[in-house]
């Protein structure tokens, strides 16, 4: 059996590595290295993948949010609700622009931001010690996309409609996943993905798209993604950052869009033999009725977690922890001044989570390999 990997980016180059290197020299051959011709032909195609009509791509999942939150004008005094299960990009873009992040506790088994628990934050506002008593104005929500899986935007666009809040999906998990018959990155008002190399679909460097129905948001992204350009270079109508998409990026994954629905089913059809066979064994993420997820991640939680790591680690199978801390714990949020205890289940989950290989190349042997390891360290 070959050696696993976590996420196998080399098994995919074996199947369209030539279509790759092809793209690449066409991108040195014309030498348009920024801004080149395979950039717009890959937010033509992101756009129709995912429903929307706009999509801006940019440097990276980071800068995505960063460029969507300066598009709909956030800024000191302003607070963003979001999850405190995730990625500290999330909030650390908050930050940056001077704003507060809200957090906010998730759900137990779909481990995606409460909507419940969103409308008490933000119905409770004012009362928060944490904030230093400044009066903040409620501007944002930004649910997450955890591990692949949408948030409930049905319940969440409602909560935002009536406290006229703009929503940012963060869907640097969730590019290929579902609700209903909708796609991720078309469930708000503006998304941000990544394609970060181990996403579902990832280039050979760091990458991002936003995507909008909004033309005016549109034109605004378009300004802020290269130093708040208008009408020729020099012309600098916003302050913006530059947030441009190499082309090599962009061919890249244009060739790898041409397989990605296949790769989404793949990853699909992993995660049910992961969960037939680690049934009753360990808690799932829960998948709603009428959702796909992308599968950016197979996680799930157990409180025998260090002994099944242990057992992992004999057999020489790779596994990660996403996420040991939640946000409201981070060190870089302490002046916020939340405590142990404020988000029970955000806690209790980043104790005991635990995600293992996935990726469009799980042989069967694989599966069952980790999954029989993993079943010993229970017994």
């Amino acid at each position: 059996m070959k050696p696993l990997e976590f996420v196998d980016l080399k098994a995919q180059l074996r199947l369209i590595g030539d279509d790759i290197k092809r793209s690449i020299d066409r991108v040195i051959a014309h030498g348009k290295f920024i801004m080149g011709p395979e950039v717009y032909e890959l937010e033509e195609q992101l756009a129709e993948f995912t429903g929307a009509k706009y999509a801006i791509s940019c440097s990276s999942g980071t800068d995505a949010l960063l460029m969507a939150l300066l598009a709909i004008g956030v800024g000191p005094g302003d607070a963003v609700f979001t999850s405190s299960f995730t990625f500290i990009a999330t909030a650390e873009v908050i930050a940056l622009l001077g704003a507060v992040p809200v957090f906010v506790d998730i759900k137990q088994d779909t481990f995606n931001i409460d909507p419940v628990k969103l409308e008490q934050a933000i119905e409770n506002l004012d009362e928060k010690k944490y904030h230093n008593h400044i009066h903040l104005t409620p501007k944002c929500v930004i649910p997450v996309d955890i591990f692949g899986l949408p948030a409930e935007y049905k319940a969440i666009n409602k909560i935002a409609k009536k406290y006229n809040l703009i929503i940012i999906e963060d869907a640097a998990q969730s590019f290929g996943a579902q609700a209903g018959d909708k796609m991720a990155c078309n469930f708000t008002d503006v998304s941000a993905t990544s394609f970060f190399p181990a996403k579902p679909l990832g280039c050979y460097g760091d990458g991002g798209a936003i995507f909008t129905n909004d033309s005016d948001l549109n034109e605004k992204l378009i300004s802020i993604r290269a130093h708040g350009k208008g009408q020729y270079k020099y012309d600098n109508v916003r302050t913006g950052i530059n947030g441009r998409m190499d082309t090599i990026q962009a061919a890249i994954l244009i060739q790898k869009l041409k397989i990605f629905k296949d790769e989404l089913k793949k990853r699909a059809i992993a995660a049910r033999k992961y969960r037939k066979r680690l049934k009753g064994l360990v808690q799932f993420q829960k998948i709603l009725d009428n959702y796909t997820s992308a599968w950016a991640q197979f996680s799930f939680l157990s409180m025998d977690r260090n002994k099944i790591m242990a057992k992992l680690e004999t057999k020489k199978i790779p596994h990660a922890i996403y996420y040991p801390k939640p946000l409201h714990l981070q060190a870089a949020f302490s002046m916020l001044k939340y405590k142990k205890g404020d988000f029970p289940i955000a806690e209790m989950v980043s104790n005991t989570i635990l995600s293992i290989p996935m990726h469009p190349y799980l042989s069967d042997e694989h599966i069952e390999f980790i999954s029989k390891t993993i079943v010993s360290a229970l017994n």
